[in-house]
């Protein structure tokens, strides 16, 4: 046989393996009626893995075998996606515990943000919901989150990710933590200045404090540089302490508003070498609401420890054409090697499509939850 007739061979099997493809899936129309009518769950790990079992018992090799699990393990997960489908064109697939709210109450908020006076957050916060806002500041991340969860504050604004330092991993283990819910966003471009007490010279400086990220976005402009570089917790705290000390040999990077409130002097702009640097900051709820027109949603889940198991949870994403924008993983605690992921994708709640995807999320991996839907930040 030449290569024509070998083709025309395939093509033959191509068609019949089409046809009962289609059969198949017809078959999976009618298990969904009976799902609907019965309200049994979708997916149904035991049978799956049974039925693995019993078609690698058919073929005739260990290469066989591996690729008929994977081709079958691709025809159980469209025919899932397919009575997904079917349960949420008939109402069956209940509802989701988020009120749409045409927007977010601010006039009689009280909003809580990490740091001090003169810090990136409170320039989110005050970005996001007005200057005239009632609001007060932690000293932490945790600190924030409980206001919320004690009810001293309806909202907090905390920094998740930054355009070059990356994301705040401590954030995404709060939102697991605490059942609080992202329900905005808002992004702040970020100038660092090098700030000194009034009459101070950048060639005096000897000391320089500032958060570990800024530090490090800086870096560029203070190699070389013979300083002791300090930690801080916060911008706005290391500002306040150089103003608070008084010695013209200590300099903080910070911004320009928080020299302003503490008074100092900047002695050099934009001293991250980033041009383009931004921190994304989310707005916290412990309410389950959204605003009617939100267009991004976050949520994370885990996934047992085997291959490909993340592989067939992005395939509720493809299958309903929704554009995922960020992944990201954080270790289990106590769970060695094994990880959550959060993952970010556009939608909203309302729509059929996130729905039919969250319901397939909520069936085939551990302990999935929504965090949050809301308007893509500016």
């Amino acid at each position: 046989m030449d290569l024509g007739e070998l083709r025309q061979g395939i093509d033959e099997i191509d068609r019949q393996i089409v046809e009962l493809y289609e059969k198949r899936m017809e078959i999976s129309r009618q298990v969904a009626g009976y799902k609907i009518h019965t309200g049994k769950k979708v997916f149904d790990r035991a049978r799956e893995e049974e039925k693995l079992r019993a078609v690698k018992a058919l073929t005739h090799n260990a290469f066989n075998s591996h690729g008929v699990e994977e081709l079958f393990e691709q025809i159980m997960s469209m025919s899932r996606k397919l009575q997904y489908q079917l349960l949420a064109e008939h109402g069956s697939m209940g509802k989701l515990p988020f009120i749409g709210v045409e927007h977010l109450e601010a006039s009689t908020a009280r909003v809580v943000f990490q740091g001090a006076e003169g810090a990136y957050s409170q320039a989110a916060m005050e970005t996001y919901f007005g200057e005239g806002i009632h609001s007060f500041h932690v000293d932490t991340f945790r600190e924030a989150m409980g206001a919320i969860d004690e009810g001293s504050a309806d909202f907090a604004v905390l920094p998740i990710e930054n355009s070059t330092a990356g994301v705040v991993s401590e954030i995404y283990d709060l939102l697991v933590e605490f059942e609080h819910y992202i329900v905005g966003e808002q992004i702040i471009r970020i100038e660092h200045c090098l700030l000194g007490v009034p009459g101070s010279r950048e060639e005096e400086i000897r000391t320089v404090y500032s958060h570990p990220q800024s530090l490090m976005q800086s870096a560029g402009y203070l190699a070389g540089k013979d300083w002791e570089q300090i930690s801080m917790p916060n911008n706005a705290f290391a500002a306040r302490k150089v103003a608070q000390d008084g010695v013209r040999s200590q300099g903080a990077i910070a911004s320009r508003h928080a020299g302003e409130i503490y008074g100092l002097t900047v002695l050099r702009q934009g001293v991250n070498q980033e041009e383009d640097n931004s921190t994304r900051f989310i707005v916290v709820s412990n309410q389950k609401i959204f605003e009617k027109d939100a267009n991004k949603v976050s949520i994370c889940f885990e996934l047992p420890h085997k291959s490909g198991s993340l592989y067939h949870m992005l395939s509720h994403f493809i299958y309903n054409n929704l554009n995922m924008t960020k992944i990201e993983s954080r270790p289990i605690e106590d769970r060695s090697w094994e990880y959550r992921f959060f993952i970010d994708f556009e939608g909203n709640l309302a729509d059929s499509a996130v729905k039919n995807a969250l319901r397939g999320l909520r069936e085939e991996a551990r302990n999935m939850r929504i965090l949050g839907n809301y308007v893509t930040g500016r």
